[in-house]
């Protein structure tokens, strides 16, 4: 990794100079890992709860209790980016992460499992760590595309975690892939060691100032909020989406198994090859004009799901597919946006403003998810399509809302 050491210590703000490649590709991987952890288990419920003597009750809270220890370490570990070493931070945690995994694969009771799924998703902040890094790293005038890379990275993470486990589970077994992922961390760990230079902290602040100071930047950037809403307004349909997408093809008029709703994960490949692409239009045009077309793609893909219901099966699936792809790439885009423009605003609180935006997002999730089991339920599919739709105009709305003075909003940040 010498290839790609940078200098002993990097500053708030990179030289002009472009990213050395493979360091690039280091972070991207090594993110990648990091988020795909938190997604493991979930093809592998079946076999967990076989293997380890569990109800399907009990073995169904691993999932959820990773998801619960990630959002917790968004909102508590990842503001600490901006007090200490940024790369002191990065090589602890997958270290911590690395063992978490390998504790999850040697668990001999639920309750250990249950204990290591919660490090998990703790230590998975990590994914949450090296995204503000490579934006420290990176120079201004390309940001947007570093960030866009790394994120790639994350969101091909997300993406190929459940098809690896599924395979790695049914050939080796669930504890294999534990093993294993906790390995490949283990490496990465050790890569982002050599690779990466230390970060100068850029506060002074105790931990719990810190924590308080999220309120502070929350109120103070008008840039931050409306990234933040816009995000979650977004989430909310995507989630409400995902969440119900498998019920609905299970009923009529498909009558496909779950097989098929796996396979859909699929398109989230568009949102993650676009990232790099989002991020450069967002160097070279801005990351407000990313945010509207984004949110734009969203409400036409929404839309035309409501349209495609009129249409016979067949043609109903191919256009649910296409829009399916559509909506990803507009979210996708738009995230990779609103992170240009939240690092930009203040390179002291990277981290922070990161912990704040992704929060946001979670929050949105978590919403949409219930919200689209009530519209489901109640409304069936189309009520669905109507929620995603309308909260992808609430974020379109937010994103046309003029932005604040400029004192608190300043203009190079926005930028339309």
């Amino acid at each position: 990794m010498s290839n790609i050491r940078k200098p002993h210590d990097a500053s708030p703000e990179a030289p002009h100079a472009r990213l050395p490649a493979p360091l690039v590709l280091l972070l991207s991987t090594s993110a990648g890992l990091a988020v795909a952890s938190i997604y493991y288990s979930q093809p592998m419920l079946g076999v967990m709860g076989a293997g380890i003597g569990a109800s399907n009750q009990a073995v169904g809270q691993v999932p959820t209790l990773t998801q619960f220890g990630y959002a917790l370490g968004i909102l508590l570990l990842a503001p600490l980016g901006d007090r200490y070493d940024r790369r002191r931070i990065i090589v602890l945690k997958a270290a911590a992460l690395a063992l978490a995994l390998l504790f999850g694969g040697m668990a001999p009771s639920i309750a250990a499992l249950l204990v290591a799924s919660l490090a998990v998703g703790l230590a998975a902040t990590l994914a949450q760590d090296i995204v503000p890094a490579a934006a420290t790293l990176a120079p201004p005038a390309h940001r947007g595309a570093v960030v866009g890379t790394v994120m790639t990275g994350l969101l091909l993470g997300i993406l190929l975690s459940r098809v690896v486990s599924g395979f790695v589970a049914e050939h080796l077994g669930w504890r294999a892939m534990f093993i294993v992922a906790s390995a490949a961390v283990a490496v990465a760990g050790v890569a982002l060691w050599r690779g990466m230079p230390r970060f100068k902290p850029t506060t002074q602040l105790s931990y719990g100032a810190l924590l308080g100071s999220l309120g502070h930047l929350w109120r103070r950037h008008g840039s931050l909020r409306r990234a933040t809403l816009a995000q979650a307004l977004l989430s909310v349909g995507f989630s409400a989406f995902w969440s119900t997408l498998a019920l609905m093809l299970h009923g009529a008029p498909f009558h496909l198994g779950s097989t098929a709703a796996g396979s859909f994960g699929l398109a989230g490949a568009a949102g993650a090859l676009a990232a790099p692409f989002a991020g450069r239009i967002a160097d070279s045009r801005g990351p407000g004009i990313v945010t509207r077309l984004g949110t734009l793609l969203a409400i036409a893909a929404f839309a035309s799901m409501g349209l495609a219901t009129l249409a016979p099966v067949h043609l109903h699936l191919g256009l649910l597919v296409a829009a399916t792809v559509v909506f990803d790439l507009g979210v996708q885009a738009t995230l990779i946006a609103h992170q240009s423009i939240v690092y930009g605003i203040d390179p002291n609180a990277r981290s922070r403003m990161n912990a704040i935006l992704f929060v946001g997002m979670f929050f949105g999730m978590a919403t949409g998810a219930a919200l689209g089991s009530l519209a489901l339920a109640h409304g069936g599919w189309i009520a669905v399509v109507v929620l995603a739709t309308g909260s992808s105009v609430g974020a379109l709305l937010v994103r046309l809302w003029p932005a604040a003075a400029p004192a608190a909003q300043p203009r190079a940040l926005e930028q339309g």
